[in-house]
């Protein structure tokens, strides 16, 4: 489910012969780009645009990061690496002098209502000199670790976007193999940052997806409804009729970009990958430069061990500097004023064209750097002041509920387990939350997590749930 383009640049660093044929241990699972398309959509028309040169696919491969990266996994552990699968790292563990120690995983074995049960297994502890967190965008871990250490005090604030995704596998006289497409404009309103994409790979599959900044203004909006939009759209339906919709997945996006990157080491370890923020957001790509750091931060690690036989705190200096020496700085400074550049007043016609002229002609050489808004939630206007979005109800052929697309993410757990989502005071959430906004989390979830139940007993009018799987 987890399919991307990917550039190359970093794994052949990592690992030059890992599409070779004489490589018995090759990774096959690669479709090579072999068509670049940009649309800009209008409800009914799709209107070709020049692509900027950030978005050339030439010499990129489509592929499953699952397989990759299990992949990848298989190849560290025939060097002697411990890979641990199914495990959550739950706590960061700290010396005596504040320094990160390690991490510990969470237990298992818990009921639903917190007691151990007869499978109850205590959490390990894994210890080391140097901890990397490579947790993805908006990490548990990583939050602690930025609060203690106060690692964004001089950036700006994160801002992020969701992702949602479906795979189809398609009539083959609809499949193009290796073709990519991305587009702007509908269904997303001028005002809210996006876009979505289609990628033909493998044997007659298809994957769609469409991204949604957060700080789109409207609590209204339904980025999920966006989606079944999307697919209403010639473009996309022409593609995916008459074919079978097999998976469907969501998820969160790191979009600040330059602005946005906070400290990345920290005493006793540091911050890769999205964890740290390196996302390329007009390139649409974070892989290569998540990979990229995790390269350098690996060769500063072993630098610094190498370097310091006795039990002090260790502290990644070269990697800081690295970073900044490298192809991720350059390639982020570049694009930096891209993505704030659609928080404007003229939205995004205004930030199509300011991008325009930073692709082709700019190229980041500019004394200026502009600024994100305050945060993503900060953007969210009162329901009371935004039009309410009346969306069609699903066709079942191309456009699903969301209760049917839930059932095809794979998603299951054993149903006896604690709910890892909490709501400190349910009252005053529903108290400050409702009366503002009407109910976006209904709105902003893709999977139906959170929803509000009329309940005349209530202040408001209604109780506000969190939906586990039971």
């Amino acid at each position: 489910m987890s399919g991307n383009v990917l550039q190359p640049t970093a794994i052949n660093e990592l690992l030059p012969d890992w599409l070779a044929e004489d490589n018995p241990n090759r990774f096959e699972h690669t479709t090579p780009v072999t068509t670049d398309k940009m649309r800009f959509l209008t409800e009914k028309y799709a209107i070709p645009i020049p692509a900027p040169p950030q978005m050339n696919n030439h010499g990129n491969y489509i592929l499953s990061l699952s397989q990759l990266c299990k992949w990848l996994g298989e190849r560290a552990e025939e060097l002697g690496v411990e890979v641990y699968p199914g495990f959550a790292a739950s706590e960061v563990l700290y010396n005596a002098d504040g320094s990160v120690k390690g991490v510990a995983t969470n237990d298992v074995g818990i009921g639903r209502n917190g007691k151990p049960k007869e499978s109850f297994e205590r959490g390990m502890e894994f210890h080391a000199r140097v901890t990397l967190l490579g947790e993805g965008c908006h990490g548990s871990l990583t939050k602690k670790v930025m609060k203690k250490f106060d690692l964004r005090r001089d950036c700006q604030p994160q801002t992020y976007g969701i992702g949602i995704k479906e795979v189809w596998e398609v009539q083959p006289e609809k499949f193009h193999k290796g073709e990519v497409t991305h587009t702007m404009g509908y269904p997303l309103p001028r005002d809210t940052y996006g876009g979505s994409f289609m990628y033909h790979f493998g044997d007659n599959m298809v994957s769609v997806g469409l991204t949604v900044g957060l700080d789109y203004p409207n609590p209204w909006l339904s980025p999920y409804n966006e989606f079944q939009k999307l697919k209403q759209h010639p473009l996309f339906r022409s593609v995916l009729e008459g074919g079978q919709c097999i998976a469907y997945a969501g998820r969160a996006l790191i979009e600040g970009g330059f602005q946005s990157i906070p400290k990345c080491a920290f005493p006793g370890g540091a911050l890769i990958g999205d964890s740290a923020g390196f996302m390329n957001v007009p390139k649409v790509k974070g892989t290569h430069t998540s990979m990229l750091s995790g390269m350098l931060a690996a060769k500063a690690t072993y630098s610094a061990l190498s370097g310091n036989s006795s039990d002090g705190t260790i502290f990644l200096y070269e990697y800081e500097d690295a970073l900044r020496s490298s192809t991720i700085w350059s390639e982020l400074k570049e694009v930096r004023n891209m993505r704030p550049s659609f928080s404007t007043p003229l939205g995004v016609y205004g930030g199509i064209m300011y991008s325009g002229l930073e692709a082709y002609i700019l190229r980041g050489r500019v004394p200026w750097t502009l600024k994100h808004h305050s945060t993503d939630s900060a953007a969210t206007k009162p329901a009371s002041v935004c039009k309410k979005i009346e969306y069609p109800k699903p066709d079942g052929e191309v456009t699903f509920d969301i209760l049917t697309s839930v059932s095809r993410t794979g998603t299951n757990h054993e149903e006896d387990q604690p709910v890892h989502l909490q709501v400190a005071d349910w009252e005053k959430h529903t108290a400050d939350a409702w009366p503002k906004w009407q109910g976006v989390e209904n709105r902003f979830c893709p999977a139906g997590v959170y929803e509000y139940i009329e309940d005349k007993d209530k202040p408001h009018g209604v109780r506000f749930q969190i939906n586990a799987q039971k």
